[in-house]
């Protein structure tokens, strides 16, 4: 069983952001209908969508028609626009920065990646549609729990083990 869910399909040439110029991430179009806003929905071109990850610009989405949708036109908080300390990661879940640092600072163990892993296992996760980028967001929080870890307790346990990575 591979350790994420379905990727959607990128196109060879990406782009770039026309606000900012970083490499835009191509979105399937369902992605971007289910996030905007009911306003910015009307907007909406049948067209291909790319995503901005670069927290410095607002652009969240851009189209190939040159239409583009901010970060006041989604209805989630987007992630990579915020800055780290509370951002929630996962948006199929509910998981976030706030919940790992909790469980490393108490238990000096995060369980997120496991609960994770399960919920996809089960085939609960819907990250193709409630992740503004639109694909699985587990090598976003492994890398989140990487990071936490390393300012909460060192990245090692009292065993001198990484706790970020479950067992298999």
């Amino acid at each position: 069983m591979a350790d994420g869910c379905s990727v959607p399909a990128v196109e060879p040439d990406a782009g770039a952001c026309p606000a900012c110029g970083a490499r835009g991430v191509a979105v399937q179009l369902q992605t971007v209908k289910a996030l905007l806003t009911e306003i910015a929905l009307r907007r909406i071109r049948p067209t291909h969508y790319r995503f901005c990850g670069s927290r410095a610009c607002e652009v969240v989405y851009f189209g190939d028609s040159g239409d583009r949708f901010g970060t006041d036109e989604i209805r989630v908080p987007v992630w990579q626009k915020r800055s780290p300390g509370s951002r929630v990661l996962c948006y199929c879940f509910g998981e976030g920065e706030a919940v790992i640092r909790d469980e490393l600072v108490e238990s000096r163990r995060a369980d997120v990646v496991d609960r994770i892993r399960q919920h996809i296992a089960a085939e609960r996760c819907a990250c193709d549609i409630r992740n503004p980028r639109g694909a699985c967001c587990l090598g976003d929080v492994i890398a989140a729990v990487m990071r936490i870890e390393a300012e909460t307790v060192g990245g090692r346990t009292n065993d001198g083990l990484l706790t970020h990575l479950p067992h298999r």
